[in-house]
């Protein structure tokens, strides 16, 4: 059964929107603790691990179409992309769908969707530094990451560094992966990678993409 989700709160806390919007002008980056509902992150995390569980999640790869390859010393998750099955899993969309209006009306980015999928992570795994928009084909223009994981231990590993975008050895920021942190990127100009977990680790990747459509046909959302 999937959980529901009450809705008395909102799902990303009102100040989120303009200080994630700042945040990226001055930086290209935000991180911001408690942002997400956290009885919203509770019913999402129990759908991930019931999924995790009964052996719902797909290995998750790099690249897409043909050049999509299973690589586990690159990247160790399991995914499940976003359907709105779920009262949460609409909930997290509908806040997603308020933050892509936000970002058009304030940064003029023509961004026209949004894609997601829950990551379950298990102890050992993680993903090597990397960017999130594919060379050539620049669709993905900001990423997000929601996560989901309840009393994340200080020694969990499991964070995301994120480096400079000039110098993609120099760090500028480590996100411990604890219930109601979001944090949201530029796709194309952020390197980041997500550290070794010693604790299942779960979140929520996402991206507002702009159509990036070649001879008339529109280009995949993923």
């Amino acid at each position: 059964m999937i959980p529901s989700v009450a809705t008395s709160s909102p799902a990303l806390q009102p100040e989120t929107q303009v200080a994630l919007v700042d945040a990226l002008v001055e930086q290209g980056w935000y991180v911001g603790r408690g942002a997400i509902d956290l009885e919203l992150c509770g019913a999402l995390n129990n759908e991930l691990l019931q999924r995790a569980a009964y052996n719902g999640l797909d290995e998750a790869g790099i690249g897409r179409g043909q050049q999509h390859l299973l690589r586990k010393d690159i990247r160790g998750d399991a995914i499940h992309w976003l359907d709105r099955e779920s009262a949460a899993q609409r909930r997290y969309l509908d806040a997603m769908s308020e933050l892509q209006q936000a970002l058009n009306q304030a940064l003029f980015l023509g961004l026209f969707e949004y894609e997601a999928h829950f990551a379950h992570y298990p102890p050992g795994a993680f993903y090597q530094r990397h960017l999130d928009s594919f060379r050539g084909r620049a669709n993905r223009v900001i990423s997000t990451v929601g996560y989901l994981t309840p009393d994340w231990p200080s020694d969990g590993g499991g964070e995301m560094v994120i480096y400079h975008p000039d110098d993609p050895r120099q760090e500028v920021a480590r996100v411990v992966p604890e219930a109601g942190t979001f944090a949201c990127f530029l796709s194309e100009t952020i390197p980041h990678e997500v550290l070794p977990t010693r604790c299942p680790r779960t979140s929520i990747a996402g991206w507002f993409r702009r159509n990036a459509s070649l001879g008339g046909v529109l280009d995949p959302a993923r």
